[in-house]
């Protein structure tokens, strides 16, 4: 996972202070004739009654049909599956994603009584203040008819802040390209998800002294484990996410993460084409069914709207990175689909992080993101640092005004996200900061305002 931090947590991450994380470990590389997986993709939205039959003839076996999207999951050893799947006319591209699943055993689950009202006490802490949530506080805390699916590597249902808020029927692990609702599947044994999990919908809670409360404690959260316990968000575990959220009532998506392999996938690469293009489909849909998406930017420092250079992909398997061009043709998902709402991240001082992508046209909002303290894993409390710990401030804010407003489109929800935010102005000193105070590359159209947002004034 060492690779994958540099996007999850920051490579400048102050790591848990308070706790001992699950330690960062690198990912086997496919031995040669191992199983590999593959995105299929066909030229309609719908899949053939008989591609199982066209995947066996190809040398593979079909793992999973999404025929909403056109897209199906497909496994194979045969190093020529993907060639011999395009000799269906049908099909539009296959694409190896590097993914593998994980196998789990079943586990018990504690039921926890929920939390007291917030305490007249409560210390909120800079990240919250700084947004107005003890403000939106006093309009709303989220209604419970409103369920955010965190999109990560799953959370600790046991976690005594998360407990009360967890939807046990809309959680899954998606790894693998396939739904697993088993608890024991979607367990966070990383610790990320619980971290921006907490972000979002923690009740009130303190340990050692130190206080956390989420942006809307008072909704559920949906554990949609995509990231496995390495840190690896694969290609079909996000298709499989997404039509998941959109299948079943899934009103808003926190996606702290890049799709891996590639740090960009560029839809004129062969490789990558369908990838692109299924992840695509699947955001799309989910979008079509009212679901609000909500990603990090990234923590490459790198200015999204003039690509030219990577040298971090594939990241997996470890070691495979190599040197190559990219352009504009070319995208980190989910972050730069349509609609989605790019967050970039600051530090308590209000300016961008020195970690943080960045871009006009890519960059919607900004919201806290360093030193940010959130629950983690086995009952404690910890700081991470990361557009990762940014975007669920903002997926907080967008479940809150769902929790107002039921019906309101997801455009619509997304644009008074961003019509509410308080504007912020190029720093003086900056050379890479392009735009002005209604608008620029660093903060998009301001700094995520919760108390604005749900109609304070």
């Amino acid at each position: 996972m060492e690779r994958k931090i540099s996007l999850l947590l920051s490579t400048v991450i102050v790591l848990t202070l308070l706790f001992t994380g699950a330690g960062a470990g690198s990912a086997a590389p496919l031995a040669a004739g191992e199983e590999e997986t593959y995105i299929v993709l066909y030229k309609g939205n719908s899949v053939p009654a008989d591609a199982g039959s066209v995947v066996a003839q190809a040398g593979g076996n079909l793992v999973y049909s999404y025929g909403k999207i056109g897209v199906a999951i497909a496994r194979s050893t045969d190093p020529s599956f993907s060639a011999n799947l395009l000799l269906d006319k049908r099909i539009e591209g296959a694409s190896a994603t590097g993914g593998f699943a994980s196998q789990l055993g079943d586990s018990a689950f504690e039921e926890v009584d929920a939390a007291t009202d917030i305490p007249e006490n409560f210390v909120y802490r800079w990240d919250m203040t700084m947004i107005h949530v003890p403000e939106a506080h006093a309009i709303t805390t989220g209604s419970p008819d409103v369920v955010v699916g965190d999109i990560d590597t799953g959370l600790d249902y046991n976690h005594p802040a998360l407990a009360p808020n967890v939807d046990f029927e809309r959680s899954v692990s998606c790894i693998g390209g396939v739904p697993d609702q088993t608890p024991d599947a979607w367990m966070d044994r990383q610790g990320h998800g619980t971290h921006t999990a907490g972000t979002i919908a923690a009740k009130p809670f303190t340990y050692r002294n130190n206080t956390v409360i989420g942006v809307a404690p008072d909704v559920k959260i949906a554990g949609i484990k995509a990231g496995n316990d390495q840190g690896y968000f694969f290609p079909e575990a996000v298709v499989c996410a997404f039509m998941w959220a959109a299948d079943n009532g899934i009103s808003v998506t926190n996606n702290s993460y890049y799709v891996d392999p590639w740090l960009f996938n560029c839809h004129n690469d062969k490789e990558q084409h369908a990838i692109w293009k299924a992840l695509k489909r699947a955001i799309g849909y989910a979008q079509s069914k009212g679901v609000v998406v909500v990603a990090a930017q990234g923590n490459e420092n790198m200015d999204l709207s003039k690509k030219n250079f990577d040298d971090t992909s594939p990241d997996y398997p470890a070691g495979s990175e190599m040197e190559r061009e990219v352009t504009n043709a070319c995208v980190q998902i989910p972050n730069e689909i349509s609609g989605v709402i790019g967050v970039t991240a600051v530090t308590s001082s209000g300016v961008k992080a020195g970690y943080s992508s960045y871009g006009v046209g890519v960059a919607d909002v900004t919201a806290p993101g360093s030193s940010i303290y959130s629950t983690t894993r086995n009952g404690r409390v910890g700081s991470m640092s990361g557009t990762s710990m940014a975007a669920p401030h903002v997926a907080g804010v967008a479940a809150l005004i769902r929790s107002q407003n039921p019906g309101l489109p997801a455009g619509a929800v997304a644009a008074r996200i961003q019509n509410t935010a308080d504007p912020m102005a190029c720093p003086e000193t900056s050379t890479t900061c392009v735009g002005g105070v209604g608008y620029n590359g660093f903060y998009g159209k301001g700094l995520v305002n919760a108390f604005a947002a749900v109609g304070g004034k």
